[in-house]
């Protein structure tokens, strides 16, 4: 469970993304992980509580039916399917691009099939399989990241070799200050910031099928945090403080850029492999939480009946059959479709992902509400400082979704977002018959 916390939010946006965030605010990047970091802990804290209180496969999708009403769960519910399926598919492109490293020229949507019919396979098997592999997956990430952050520690303290002149701290504040952007650098970097953080709501997903979720889900929760700031604060932190900020991302990948400056001549191949593995991690963690999520629209006759099926050894395998039958026909039209058109709905689905976050804290605040109508206790596992952190965490949200708003570049995802969500509204009124 800790693993999968951590696993879900490191990603090729982490290995190969960062350097577009530090283009934006320079070494103020750090402030927005960590910031980021902090709000995104409250959102898991308050899941969290409604899951000690109520494991249930499906989770906030469950809640939001539960404690708010029929129509937010549905839009929660198909948002989160549409998010989980669109990202898996473009991971699994990702698959296709980075193995053309080892076998240039070979067919892109060959990769991505093999992919997804490996991760579907997965999946079907009991939650403790999806599990082992997501651990791997995630160690895999995790050891890469220390190894380079070892390194960089080292760097900053004795030099490069050869050289062995201490790097020292100087390139965090050398070239416009720690704040080259001003504060408006470091705010616009937040929409960056808050995707690589999306996805760890999977943990809310999980406790419906955690052998013992009241004791798991709180220690993977509360870890995550001291874990954030190690693996992503502390792995910038290293790169910002070895090469100026204005260099980074020039010749690749910041990570490359260590590694190879190091004189691992092989780092491109190593970071293209734990890239891949973090590309099929996150296909793996999009399978699992779709097929759950379905089979919980299934239940409540928010989907079709049939997908509510549960085989013998605890999965719905009719939801996850017709998810990975998503991702191929997906894959499928990757092939004809430019790459831009993924990224753009993926920029479309960070802003579903940002809703549904939203709509987490909007739904704990009616569960709170409805335990004090009842007379009920809260969970000894509870939200720290609500209702204030709640405030926060829910202006924090709305502050980003200005900031794409307001940005050229990231408008139209919008918009394409909340084209997808209208749709979704309105096969709520073609399904509502069966809901009343």
């Amino acid at each position: 469970m800790r693993l999968l916390a951590l696993g879900s939010t490191i990603g090729v946006g982490l290995f190969l993304g960062s350097a577009s965030a530090i283009k934006v605010a320079g070494p103020s990047i750090l402030v927005a992980y960590l910031l980021a970091g902090v709000m995104t802990f409250f959102i898991l804290r308050a899941l969290g509580e409604m899951a000690i209180h109520h494991p249930v496969t499906g989770s906030f999708a469950a809640y939001a039916t539960r404690y708010v009403s029929p129509f937010l769960g549905y839009l929660v519910g198909w948002g989160y399917w549409f998010y989980w399926t669109i990202i898996a598919i473009a991971e699994v492109t990702a698959v296709g691009i980075y193995m053309q490293y080892w076998y240039p020229g070979s067919s892109q949507w060959i990769w991505a099939f093999s992919a997804i019919a490996f991760m579907g396979t997965v999946n079907l098997f009991t939650a403790r399989v999806f599990g082992e592999f997501e651990f791997w997956f995630s160690l895999i990430k995790v050891a890469t990241i220390l190894i380079m952050i070892g390194l960089g520690a080292f760097v900053i303290l004795f030099g490069f070799p050869g050289e062995w002149a201490p790097v020292g701290l100087s390139n965090l504040t050398g070239i416009g200050g720690f704040f080259p952007a001003g504060v408006a650098g470091c705010l616009l970097s937040m929409q960056m910031v808050v995707y690589a953080y999306v996805g760890v709501e999977m943990i809310g997903i999980a406790a419906g099928e955690a052998e013992n979720p009241q004791s798991t889900i709180p220690m993977a929760i509360d870890s995550f945090v001291w874990r954030i700031i190690i693996f992503y604060v502390g792995a910038l932190f290293v790169i910002l403080a070895i090469f100026p900020w204005n260099r980074i991302g020039v010749d690749g990948s910041p990570f490359v850029q260590v590694f190879q400056r190091m004189g691992l001549e092989k780092a491109a191949g190593l970071i293209n492999f734990v890239v891949i593995t973090a590309a099929l991690s996150s296909c793996n963690g999009g399978i699992f939480s779709s097929g759950r999520i379905l089979h919980t629209l299934a239940e409540s006759r928010q989907a079709p009946a049939w997908f509510g099926r549960i085989a013998a050894n605890g999965i719905p395998v009719r939801a996850m059959t017709m998810t990975t039958a998503f991702l191929f026909l997906g894959a499928g039209l990757n092939y004809f479709t430019p790459k831009e058109a993924f990224e753009y709905l993926t920029a479309a689905v960070t802003f579903i992902g940002i809703l549904i976050w939203l709509s987490i804290l909007y739904t704990h605040s009616q569960f709170r509400r409805r335990l004090a109508e009842s007379g009920e206790p809260l969970p000894a596992f509870q939200m720290p400082f609500w209702p204030v952190s709640s405030f926060v965490a829910g202006a924090f949200l709305v502050g980003v979704i200005v900031i794409l708003v307001s940005v050229p570049e990231t408008r139209a995802p919008v918009i394409l977002g909340l084209a997808l969500l209208a749709l979704i509204a309105a096969g709520f009124r073609l399904t509502r018959k069966q809901l009343a």
